[in-house]
């Protein structure tokens, strides 16, 4: 069977690729304001999200003057 087509939603970007987009929806997790609740080790704990999507996802964050949660709190 075919995995859906599906490309990123809300206001996430949609260099993060395909399987990070999908992988992130069904975590829950479909704008930069959900992203900016989680830690990097979070984001990099869900299949498919790698440091190249954290790196896109940061960078997106910091362009809007936001960041990841710390990982200290």
């Amino acid at each position: 069977m075919a995995t859906p087509d599906v490309r990123p939603v809300g206001d996430l970007p949609d260099a993060i690729g395909k399987t990070a987009a999908r992988e992130l929806q069904a975590g829950g997790i479909a704008s930069l304001e959900a992203v900016s609740r989680h830690t990097e080790k979070e984001l990099l704990a869900i299949h498919g999200v790698g440091p190249k999507a954290v790196r896109i996802l940061r960078e997106a964050l910091a362009s809007r003057g936001a960041g990841l949660r710390d990982e200290s709190l």
